[in-house]
């Protein structure tokens, strides 16, 4: 062993999409299953603006992340949050904040897309760079293909 020991726990980033709120249930599942506690991230950050602008109307960011988070665990686990389930807010850019969180975790559970920009990915930025960088374990969920 190298010494570190790292809490048996599993981490799930959300960020509100149907991608994330998959991976959610999987991370539900899979804490319950094995007895280990649910830590449920989020991550926000102040738009990138340029140098000396100041924008109006910067403020809010956090609430509406907080939000996010909290109508993500209500809609996927229901109203009454099981007792292995918390929550954490981050300020930070997610790869980054989802990547050093892993340090401490047994497995990190992601969706293979969030609300990013270009929808032809196979899998997003985020995700992308959990797998190639994560301090555990990382479970990319898809969601189900919906029938025409």
């Amino acid at each position: 062993m190298d010494g570190t020991s790292k809490t048996a726990k599993i981490i799930v980033g959300v960020d509100g999409s149907e991608e994330s709120l998959e991976a959610l249930r999987h991370a539900a599942r899979l804490a319950q299953t094995s007895e280990v506690a649910l830590e449920v991230l989020a991550c926000w950050e102040y738009p990138r603006m340029y140098t000396g602008f100041v924008a109006a109307g910067v403020e809010g960011f956090a609430e509406a992340a907080e939000k996010v988070l909290q109508d993500s665990v209500t809609k996927t686990l229901g109203a009454e949050r099981p007792a292995f389930v918390s929550t954490k807010l981050i300020h930070g850019p997610a790869p980054l904040t989802l990547i050093n969180a892993s340090s401490d975790a047994s497995m990190l559970v992601l969706g293979r897309r969030g609300h990013g920009g270009f929808g032809g990915l196979l899998v997003g930025s985020v995700s992308s760079a959990c797998v190639a960088h994560a301090h555990c374990p990382v479970l990319v969920v898809h969601t189900q293909r919906k029938q025409n």
